[in-house]
């Protein structure tokens, strides 16, 4: 494998947050999927080389199914990353997953129906295996990082990743925590598919800054008081994860050179029969196929 790289995606606040930092180089990545959000930041935390973009451009002016999910992947591929730690805010179908905590999920249920859901299209049928979307290997790294912060870190969870913009109905939110949620989010989904198909070892740091609206809200508190407090709370769990995912990085050669499921993915997921795929296909996709061509 190519030397390891870590490529970090900041979610709702995160995304700021991070790529404030003035000491890194910024630059523009062109992909054949046009723009990706924002600059990205490429840095180094410690040893460790890091590639940082916001998810939704800097002041958070890209709503999540306006996000170029194709070019921020493709674009952390094209600079070398082989690894990806993404961030999300999201709010908590369970009691036991409260407000301020960091949640390490590890599955997903897609239910998003306007965003690009692939790469590969036209003249190329592709089919990555997806049946645990986040990386073990980084999953655990995560966890073992927990002690970083001063909050509880829960170990696997459900994503439900709905399209938006509006919140869910109540019957909504029920219905999710039937099919076994436990969070509900907007912007998961197609990322993981795509950093799968970009054989990119990626994993998720949820930040829950407020339970859904399956558990009523305190009567005494009317609209601005509670949405000063959820963004307090995601004030509180941008905090934490900015420690959690500086941890992970700072102490990643730990797994550097760990094989993920993910750096394969691709070799079993071109059914296309290889002597009909076109060299202008091949030169389209670049780096996503080139080891294979």
């Amino acid at each position: 494998m190519a030397k390891a790289k870590l490529g970090v995606i900041g979610g709702s606040g995160l995304g700021d947050a991070l790529c404030a930092d003035d000491g890194g180089e910024r630059s523009r990545v062109e992909t054949p999927f046009g723009e990706p959000s924002d600059e990205i930041v490429q840095t180094g935390w410690g040893d460790v080389e890091i590639a940082i973009i916001n998810r939704h451009g800097p002041g958070h002016r890209i709503g999540p199914s306006h996000v170029n999910y194709r070019a921020n992947i493709y674009a952390l591929k094209a600079l070398g990353c082989t690894h990806v730690i993404a961030s999300g805010a999201v709010g908590s179908l369970r009691e036991e997953i409260a407000p301020r905590h960091l949640v390490i999920p590890d599955q997903v249920i897609d239910k998003t129906c306007r965003r690009e859901p692939t790469f590969f299209g036209g003249d190329l049928a592709v089919h990555v295996e997806l049946s645990s979307p986040f990386c073990p290997v980084l999953r655990k790294h995560l966890l073992s990082c927990a002690d970083a912060v001063d909050t509880p870190v829960h170990d696997g969870g459900t994503y439900i990743c709905m399209e938006g913009p509006a919140f869910s109905t109540r019957a909504e939110s029920e219905m999710h925590r039937s099919w076994g949620g436990d969070l509900i989010g907007m912007t998961c989904m197609p990322e993981a598919k795509l950093a799968r198909e970009a054989e990119l070892a990626y994993a998720l740091v949820c930040l829950p800054s407020d339970y859904d609206c399956w558990r009523p809200t305190p009567g005494e508190l009317d609209k601005h008081e509670l949405l000063k407090e959820i963004i307090g709370n995601l004030t509180a769990a941008t905090e934490n994860a900015i420690g959690l995912i500086k941890k992970a990085a700072e102490r990643f050669a730990e797994i550097a050179d760990e094989p993920s499921p993910a750096h394969g993915a691709m070799e079993m997921a071109v059914w296309t029969d290889r002597g009909r795929i076109s060299e202008q296909t091949r030169q389209r996709y670049g780096v996503l196929l080139q080891k294979y061509f």
